[in-house]
């Protein structure tokens, strides 16, 4: 009976200085081992992830994000982004890029415009090559744009913009035709020449110049 008693003391004794050797923040299982990129047509997987490679080996469960969010804000490609933890070592980013619809080229300097008015830096991306050019300041061109997909323009007819320092535009289609447009009210003119363009008498002018208030010149 004495045997049990001391036997007991030593096993309690035992379980309340005995410290398991289980790191659960440093515990292999949740460190990253695979970093995941969806969503990006334009972008390099590899090159993001050789970006974010510090995280590698890292806690997925106690994983600060603001590094990895800091990063891909610097990629001006980038819309938005989530960032998922897949347990037990994957991290997911789901990137929407932005959408380029013109390129800008102002003096020796060339942008991409995004079809919200955004600049992005330019580099030769295939799929973006046929947009049109926009020549001088690009910081009105949003406007225009907004202002032609209101009215349902066929933006894919036009090969150039041309904005003048006295605030119009010149657009420059893809069958050569220019269209000249005035400082004020050009959503006017450029109604007009929707519906010029349904009627086969105008197919052989080349010129639609809308400078002057109420008229139509044609050339």
């Amino acid at each position: 009976m004495k045997k049990s008693f001391f036997a007991l003391i030593i096993f309690f004794i035992f379980l309340t200085t005995y410290t398991p050797k289980f790191d659960f923040i440093s515990d292999s299982y949740l460190s990253i081992k695979k970093i995941h990129i969806e969503g990006n047509s334009t972008l390099n997987s590899d090159e993001i992830v050789k970006k974010l490679n510090f995280l590698y080996r890292e806690n997925l469960f106690f994983l600060n994000t603001r590094e990895i969010e800091k990063i891909l804000k610097n990629e001006n490609f980038i819309e938005s982004f989530s960032i998922k933890k897949v347990y037990l070592n994957t991290l997911k980013i789901i990137i929407v890029e932005k959408e380029p619809v013109a390129i800008l080229q102002n003096k020796k300097k060339k942008f991409y415009i995004s079809n919200k008015g955004d600049f992005i830096s330019f580099r030769d991306i295939e799929k973006y090559k046929d947009l049109p050019i926009v020549f001088g300041n690009g910081k009105f061109f949003y406007s225009l744009y907004r202002d032609l997909k209101d009215i349902k323009f066929p933006l894919e007819t036009i090969k150039s913009f041309y904005f003048f320092e006295s605030g119009r535009w010149d657009l420059v289609m893809h069958d050569d035709k220019l269209i000249k447009l005035p400082i004020k009210d050009h959503l006017i003119s450029l109604k007009n020449y929707m519906k010029s363009k349904k009627n086969n008498e105008f197919n052989n002018y080349k010129i639609f110049d809308y400078r002057i208030k109420d008229q139509l010149i044609l050339n």
